[in-house]
């Protein structure tokens, strides 16, 4: 799931005080799970958003709502009739959902209020780990499914460093070596052969920082 956190109040506030009326829009997906960007905090960052204004003494009409997720079309429909009248966005949604609702209201300004931080499992309830860098080329068959693009802490791709020490990084103390993790987990699948071929040097053209890419279902 995508993980993000909200961008301090300030920043916002900043962003938005100029508009005369605005909608905080929610997204009930992956930032809701992370309890920054759903419904509740949608209504949440409107009601301070409210009282900043009536302390700055501005007049700014707010209103807030939500979908399931901002990034597909379908879920649109129901808050159609209030995202046409808006006059500027606020989206707790990740940085995909700002651009779709951008793309979709083209001349209705639409601000983040998230920063969008990672991909990550939920390792128990309000605890998340990254997990993924969306690098576009997987080399999880043979690292035993532990990412060395998110989890090393430099992006080695055959074996630890010098500096790992007692399976910690040495980064710090309290990260595992990511390569440690990788041995464990090919010892316990008797996959050790993994671990002795060489991976070679990763085509970073792929990677999410090569450029925008995009993909039709009936192309597979």
């Amino acid at each position: 799931m995508i993980i993000g956190e909200q961008k301090p109040f300030e920043e916002i506030w900043e962003m938005v005080k100029g508009h005369k009326q605005l909608t905080v829009f929610g997204c009930n997906t992956c930032v809701a799970v992370c309890h920054q960007g759903g419904n509740k905090e949608a209504e949440i960052m409107a009601s301070l958003l409210r009282m900043r204004a009536t302390q700055e003494g501005l007049e700014i009409d707010i209103k807030n709502g939500g979908i399931e997720r901002q990034c597909e079309h379908p879920f649109f429909e129901s808050a159609k009739a209030l995202l046409d009248q808006s006059e500027a966005v606020l989206s707790l949604a990740c940085g995909i959902g700002v651009q779709f609702v951008a793309e979709k209201y083209m001349n209705t300004p639409v601000y983040p209020a998230l920063n969008t931080t990672f991909l990550g499992d939920v390792k128990q309830d309000g605890f998340f780990t990254e997990k993924c860098q969306a690098c576009g080329d997987c080399v999880l068959g043979v690292t035993g499914g532990v990412c060395p693009v998110s989890r090393c802490c430099k992006r080695l791709f055959n074996g630890p460093c010098g500096g790992s020490s007692n399976g910690k990084c040495e980064i710090s103390k309290d990260i595992d070596c990511a390569w440690q993790l990788v041995v464990d987990r090919l010892q316990a699948l008797g996959k050790m052969d993994d671990y002795e071929k060489l991976v070679p040097i990763k085509d970073w053209s792929k990677d999410r920082a090569g450029g925008p890419r995009s993909f039709k279902l009936e192309d597979f």
